[in-house]
């Protein structure tokens, strides 16, 4: 019976990845893209303040959703222009990624009432949220992502969709929800006790006594309340 059991998962997963392949992929990219945007952050912190610091804008492990979601974003729209110019694909970059950060950044500030980045003492910044200099950044890494990283991430990608790494695809794939699920919930209720709310419910209660305020600002430490 177990046997039976474990067949008809596994054709399960055969049918859900055959059909669904191009967004797993882009899971995995997001995955990947979101560890490496970390890594780079942390010892970007380290070389230019002289500290370690946690990047991560997950609650567990080191996952930079805004590097994960970027890449992703570039994936999706820019991939197709591999073959053009790279100062055209510099140049898409630049506009793509700015509108991002800045829409990442309102978004952070509408949604749980604070901000994890401030640009308001560099020169040529909009509100603080961007500034000239980073969204160059963010055309060269367009440049580099579409013709150099992409298809080397991609290769991995593809190798890895093998039948016996299904299973664990699925779990991690619950666990990145569940982690993301629960980090937004976590810094709702931040942006809730700044204001003074009190927790009302089960859930508000537990998330004031594991995820307390001195937990988080450890956390995000770059983080602060808007004001």
């Amino acid at each position: 019976m177990l046997s039976k059991l474990y067949d008809f998962l596994m054709g399960v997963l055969d049918e859900f990845y055959s059909t669904k392949h191009k967004w797993l992929k882009l899971f995995w990219i997001f995955l990947l893209a979101s560890l490496i945007g970390a890594g780079v952050e942390i010892v970007f912190m380290r070389v230019t303040a002289g500290v370690w610091m946690s990047r991560s804008s997950l609650l567990y492990g080191q996952f930079s959703v805004i590097w994960g979601a970027g890449a992703t974003l570039m994936t999706v729209l820019l991939h197709r222009l591999k073959s053009r110019d790279d100062r055209y694909i510099f140049i898409c970059g630049t506009v793509l990624g700015g509108a991002y950060e800045y829409l990442c950044s309102f978004l952070g500030e509408l949604v749980f009432g604070v901000i994890f980045w401030d640009y308001s003492a560099l020169p040529f910044n909009i509100g603080g949220r961007i500034n000239l200099l980073y969204c160059f950044f963010w055309g060269f890494a367009a440049v580099i992502w579409v013709k150099n990283i992409y298809p080397f991430l991609s290769e991995i990608v593809n190798r890895f969709f093998v039948k016996q790494n299904r299973i664990f695809a699925s779990i991690f794939t619950v666990f990145m929800i569940l982690n993301i699920t629960l980090s937004a919930a976590a810094l709702i209720r931040y942006g809730q006790r700044q204001e003074g709310i009190p927790a009302d419910n089960a859930i508000e209660r537990f998330l004031d006594e594991h995820y307390d305020d001195e937990y988080l600002e450890y956390r995000y430490q770059n983080m602060k309340t808007a004001a």
